[in-house]
């Protein structure tokens, strides 16, 4: 029988942080006798309350039979690369980690043409496939829980609340300490056509 993996990833959009993605090789024994009736209602990590993701994340880490790999690109790989490149690293990654090859990849959106597995490209897949609703949440959630990481390090910019996003707080911030270590220097607004915008104040 095939062995497939479902693949998603968090935070493409921000102009801070990592860039993460997960891969998810769900029981296969789960088609005949349908999924863990704990992970009933999972869904895109996107449609969920934090406290729900925060539930299925725990369940999917700590379940013995599921397959997860996590993996992480920073800020500065995705300037090197750029944001599309960066994220298919991360998925490649995430699947090289799994425990058991995958015979087949499930992926949200569109293809990935970099990968040399067979895979099904599902228009919102996140929502059609347990596999890759359940890399969504890992995904997310590892991606929240290295957000608040950088808030304590960095506190006068909000990662904590809006995980590094261009919120209207966090533009404010950027305009009064510019960039951080963390910030994606190739994003707009930190790109150097605005060099004033990080001028600290006297």
């Amino acid at each position: 029988m095939t062995r497939v993996a479902g693949v998603d990833e968090a935070g493409r959009g921000p102009l801070a942080g990592p860039v993460v993605a997960a891969a998810v090789i769900l029981p296969r024994t789960w088609l005949q006798s349908g999924c863990d009736r704990r992970l009933i209602g999972l869904n895109d990590s996107k449609q969920l309350t934090e406290a729900r993701r925060e539930e299925f994340f725990a369940l999917l880490m700590a379940h013995p039979d599921i397959c997860r790999a996590i993996a992480v690109v920073d800020a500065a790989t995705i300037d090197h690369l750029n944001i599309l490149r960066a994220t298919h690293r991360a998925m490649h990654q995430a699947l090289a980690q799994l425990p058991h090859r995958p015979d087949h990849v499930l992926v949200d959106g569109r293809p990935v043409k970099s990968m040399t597995l067979p895979q099904t490209a599902l228009v919102q897949g996140d929502a059609r496939s347990y596999s890759i609703a359940a890399a969504s949440v890992l995904a997310k959630v590892s991606r929240d829980q290295l957000m608040r990481q950088f808030d304590r390090q960095f506190p006068e910019y909000g990662f904590a609340t809006h995980k590094g996003y261009g919120t209207a707080q966090h533009l404010k911030a950027l305009a009064a300490y510019g960039p951080c270590p963390i910030h994606r220097r190739s994003f707009a607004p930190l790109r150097p056509s605005g060099p004033e915008l990080f001028n600290p104040p006297a």
